[in-house]
């Protein structure tokens, strides 16, 4: 199930406002008013069918025909949005098809705000995991609207996203970059080959190139997003700075850590020019340039990759610097700015300076109750300072097939281990789940070994946290494990066979 959090997000980008026509003055668009309407008896709009059980049958019992009316649409609009904003998103699904019902009732099933109650109904759809029922839905609007209007239509953008979403979050990245492919289209067609609000659609279809392992195409798709920005912000370089950190976070996620560098530091440069060495926009840069030395290129010696991680150091000292001086800095960012600089030292094991710090930030977020409650959530649990990426499929899984094949199966590695009071994992045993997959398991194991934890804190003193258990899920197919347990049986029977092997005596 997608969390709210993540539905929020998704709804504030493409929840497209009902019952538009009902908003707009009277005689603001002629043709509007002498719309033809497809009468409900000659056509049906095809709406996902779901159960609705007895108990909220009975809670909110049917509109009558007769209450559906412009006045009462907009009032369960507004209840719909509600109960969106509430999280109460089982009663907004409900609400939502009533919408739907109450929109063909009023409009039509072919107009635009049938079309509008069929996206939200798929907003709400996608945000509960009935990701079908959503790709039906928007679908279906997709289809009135092209109706209505044509198919180049901007009002198309909204549910093409929709559409995109929901097929990447079913699985099918392949289906999710042609919906987004279309919309991008769209949107130069409406608002040109440079417009900004095309942005947005393409990072979802970088987002499908990463998940079929196209790495270098999500980066071509990361540098066309960059061209559009810097084309844009051309006479407002700070302008530039959101699209320049959030390019550096996708570097970081394809594995390109220089790349990801040189994105920081022109952020650095650029607000340095604006605003001098001591300007508080430096501060998140400097820390995200700080945490990417603890991600290593490869081709980097043990001696480089040392010498590396230290130059974090300087600007986790120096973004510390800037937000302790920098007066009505929000003390959240400062805590968090003075904890990657506590973590640099644990990494390092430079235990006196780390623990120093650690207390001082305890201390200072213990004054209130929201202070506490971000404290807490930071140290009560060990926290790995930086992890690297695992495998989540078996080596016969292409990388172009692991969303659109079916016959996947769920493995996992569960881990149990401590954290001493350094940060350090002690006491490391792990388990494959099937047991044949030990490459897997060996990966996830090496992993966490290596790994370094912000320590748990009790009281602002670092102390050992037990039991602690990490599950990695992978999947598999059955031929995969089919094949390593015919190479286990195959190798068993060497062995036996070496053994039984009549040996030669010795001569004297």
């Amino acid at each position: 199930m997608i969390k709210n959090l993540h539905y929020a997000a998704f709804a504030a980008l493409i929840l497209m406002p009902l019952c538009a026509t009902a908003q707009e003055e009277t005689g603001s668009d002629d043709e509007d008013h002498n719309r033809e309407f497809v009468g409900p008896g000659e056509q049906v709009v095809p709406v996902a069918e779901e159960e609705i059980t007895d108990e909220y049958q009975s809670s909110e019992p049917e509109t009558p025909d007769s209450d559906a009316s412009e006045a009462s649409l907009l009032e369960e609009f507004a209840r719909y949005r509600r109960l969106v904003e509430e999280g109460t998103l089982d009663e907004a699904d409900i609400a939502a098809k009533r919408i739907v019902e109450m929109a063909i009732k009023i409009y039509g099933p072919q107009s635009r705000e049938t079309a509008s109650a069929l996206n939200n109904l798929g907003i709400v759809q996608y945000s509960t995991g009935q990701f079908d029922a959503a790709i039906q839905n928007f679908t279906s609007a997709i289809e009135i609207i092209e109706i209505v209007e044509d198919r180049l239509d901007s009002a198309l953008i909204n549910p093409l996203k929709g559409l995109g979403a929901a097929q990447l979050s079913n699985g099918r990245p392949d289906q999710a970059r042609e919906t987004y492919t279309r919309a991008t289209h769209i949107s130069h067609v409406n608002e040109g080959p440079h417009n900004l609000q095309q942005v947005e659609i393409l990072e979802s279809i970088a987002e499908t190139y990463i998940r079929t392992g196209d790495v270098d195409e999500a980066r071509d798709t990361l540098d066309r997003i960059h061209a559009l920005n810097v084309k844009h912000f051309e006479e407002d370089p700070l302008g530039l700075l959101p699209s320049l950190m959030n390019r550096a976070a996708w570097q970081h996620r394809v594995g390109y850590y220089t790349d990801e560098r040189m994105s920081y530091r022109r952020a650095i440069r650029i607000i340095e020019a604006g605003g001098g060495k001591n300007d508080p926009l430096l501060v998140e840069p400097l820390r995200r340039l700080g945490e990417s030395f603890y991600y290593l290129d490869t081709v980097d010696t043990p001696t480089q990759q040392m010498g590396r991680i230290a130059t974090g150091e300087m600007y986790f000292k120096r973004a510390v610097r800037i937000a302790e001086k920098s007066e009505g800095f929000d003390w959240a960012d400062l805590a968090r700015t003075q904890i990657a600089l506590a973590d640099y030292y644990t990494y390092t094991d430079t235990q006196n300076r780390a623990q120093k710090m650690y207390r001082a930030i305890w201390d200072q977020m213990s004054v209130d109750e929201e202070r506490m409650a971000l404290r807490n959530e930071w140290f009560r649990d060990p926290v790995p300072i930086w992890t690297e990426s695992l495998p989540n499929y078996s080596s016969g899984v292409g990388a172009g097939e692991r969303s659109s094949r079916k016959d996947l199966i769920a493995g996992s590695v569960v881990v149990d281990f401590t954290v001493s009071e350094r940060g350090r994992v002690q006491g490391l045993v792990s388990e494959a789940f099937p047991p044949e997959f030990a490459n897997i398991q060996a990966i996830v194991h090496r992993e966490i070994r290596q790994r370094v934890y912000r320590p748990r804190l009790v009281d602002g003193v670092a102390v050992e946290a037990a039991d602690l258990r990490f599950e990695h899920p992978f999947a598999y197919l059955q031929s995969d494990l089919d094949g390593l347990r015919a190479a286990a049986t195959s190798s068993a029977n060497e062995e036996t066979a070496t053994d039984e092997e009549p040996q030669e005596a010795d001569s004297d």
